[in-house]
C-alpha cells in the first residue's frame, strides 16, 4: 500500500475502502442457506475437536473453529454438540481435508477447501461444478501463492474512530483499515484470538466478520455481467456439501 498523509496514521494503514467482503459472499440470513451454514461449521468444529483437545481453550485450531461459529450466530447448543460428539470414541466420521486450486471466468482465482469423507466424489463434484461455469481446476499451488493467510475482524462501525485506533495501535496487528460501514482489522493468524480478546476487553464486541481465512494479495475487476458469472459459480460451489470454504480475488 502506498503511504501518504491520508493513509498512514501512526503506523497503521489507512483506507476509505475495504476488500474483506470479497473474501466471501454471504447471502440473505434465509433459513435454508443458515442451515447449510451451520451444518458446514458442525463438520468443522467435528474435525477439529476429534483431531486435538476437545477443550476450546487448549486447542487453539478448535477455538478459531469456535469464534467463527459464534461470529455466524450459530446456536452455543449446535456448537456444544459438534464437540461433545467428537468426544464419542464410537463415532465412526472421518473426514479429511482437501484444498483445490483453479480458476473462474477471465481468470480468477480460486481456492477450495473441503472436508471430505471420499476424496474421489469430492473432485468430481469440484472439477463439474467449475467446468460447467466457465472455470477449470488447477494443479496443486497453481494460484495459492496468490493469497496470505490472515485473521479478520471487522467491528461494527459504531465505535469512536480514535479511540479504537488508540487502542489497536497497543495490539499486536498488521492492518487497520476503515471502511464506510465497519472497521477492519488484519492479524497474523496466530495473533487472531489474542488480539481478539483484547479487542473485547476494551469493550469492542460487535463482530461482522471473525475468522482466519485467505486474504488475496491483489484483486481482479470485472464487468458487472461477468462478475455474476463469478458469483454463479462461487455460490455453486459453495452449495457442495463438502465444500467448506471458497476464497477468491474478484474485485467486488
Amino acid at each position: 500500500m502506498i503511504i501518504n498523509e491520508k493513509n498512514y496514521k501512526g503506523g497503521i494503514y489507512m483506507s476509505g475502502h475495504s476488500k474483506w467482503s470479497t473474501i466471501k459472499r454471504k447471502k440473505g440470513a434465509i433459513d435454508a442457506e443458515r442451515s447449510k451454514i451451520f451444518q458446514k461449521l458442525a463438520k468443522e468444529l467435528y474435525v477439529a475437536a476429534k483431531t486435538g483437545d476437545p477443550n476450546p481453550e487448549n486447542n487453539p485450531s478448535l477455538r478459531m473453529v469456535v469464534e467463527k461459529a459464534k461470529a455466524e450466530n450459530m446456536p452455543k447448543a449446535n456448537i456444544e454438540s459438534a464437540i461433545n460428539k467428537a468426544k464419542n470414541k464410537g463415532e465412526d466420521e472421518n473426514y479429511e481435508a482437501v484444498r483445490y486450486e483453479g480458476y473462474g471466468p477471465n481468470g480468477i482465482a480460486i481456492m477450495i477447501d473441503c472436508l471430505t469423507d471420499n476424496k474421489n466424489r469430492t473432485a468430481g463434484f469440484v472439477r463439474s461444478t467449475l467446468t460447467k461455469r466457465g472455470g477449470n481446476l488447477g494443479t496443486d499451488g497453481s494460484v495459492s501463492y496468490l493469497f496470505q493467510r490472515k485473521g479478520v475482524l471487522v467491528l461494527e462501525k459504531e465505535y469512536d474512530e480514535d479511540k479504537l485506533m488508540e487502542d489497536v495501535l497497543n495490539m499486536n496487528i498488521i492492518d487497520f483499515i476503515v471502511e464506510d460501514d465497519s472497521y477492519i482489522i488484519y492479524t497474523d493468524p496466530n495473533d487472531f484470538i489474542t488480539v481478539k480478546d483484547d479487542l473485547i476487553n476494551c469493550g469492542y464486541n460487535k463482530f461482522i466478520m471473525s475468522e482466519v481465512t485467505f486474504v488475496p494479495n491483489s484483486y481482479i475487476l470485472l464487468a458487472p455481467e461477468e462478475m455474476e458469472k463469478v458469483f454463479n459459480l462461487i455460490d455453486a460451489l459453495n452449495d457442495l456439501d463438502d465444500v467448506q470454504a471458497v476464497y477468491h480475488n474478484l474485485e467486488i
